[in-house]
């Protein structure tokens, strides 16, 4: 606990610090992610909301955003269940226990930036109007994005956010984003 409060402190004093995090966590991104992010089973999940998804409208996406916020704290809320649970959501958080603290949550987007799958619950469904979506999958095939580290609202650690699009296999063409938390501690 005693290294969290001096982590906060450091970061809101000395600003220039958090940009230090910023080559720590791309090197992670390299070395820990970019092996597993394009898996065969993260890309037939997007595929599959892709799908199932194609119609919807901005007012739909806002009403679903509205309806997860609403139900944050009930993981069995019809919305909310198929993220968490099945077989990519289990895979993700095995990768969480695996990384024993490093990453602190793993979720994945469609082409709208709707929650797919994710080791445990993200405070809303749309990430489409965040840099973690807009940077990746809104500039195509390659794109990342590093976040600042911050104290992330649902999982209450400090932590860099890597985010990065997923792409079709077989086309190239951008289908979705993967955003990774990682814990400050971790890096230093």
């Amino acid at each position: 606990m005693r290294f969290v409060s001096t982590l906060a402190a450091m970061l809101l004093v000395t600003p220039a610090l958090a940009d230090e995090f910023t080559p720590a966590l791309q090197s992670y991104m390299e070395t820990e992610i970019s092996g597993w992010a394009n898996a065969p089973e993260i890309v037939a999940a997007i595929k599959a909301q892709n799908e199932t998804n194609s119609d919807l409208t901005q007012a739909e996406i806002d009403a679903l955003d509205q309806t997860w916020r609403a139900n944050v704290g009930d993981p069995s809320n019809p919305l909310l269940a198929p993220v968490l649970s099945g077989a990519l959501a289990e895979s993700l958080r095995t990768r969480v226990e695996a990384s024993m603290g490093e990453i602190t949550e793993v979720f994945v987007m469609d082409e709208h930036g709707l929650n797919v799958a994710a080791s445990a619950v993200t405070s809303d469904m749309w990430q489409g109007d965040e840099a973690k979506f807009q940077e990746t999958y809104g500039k195509g095939a390659g794109a990342f994005h590093i976040s600042e580290v911050e104290l992330d609202e649902s999982t209450q650690q400090y932590q860099g956010q890597i985010s990065l699009t997923i792409n079709d296999p077989d086309s190239g063409e951008p289908i979705g984003a993967l955003t990774v938390g990682v814990d400050a501690e971790s890096l230093l």
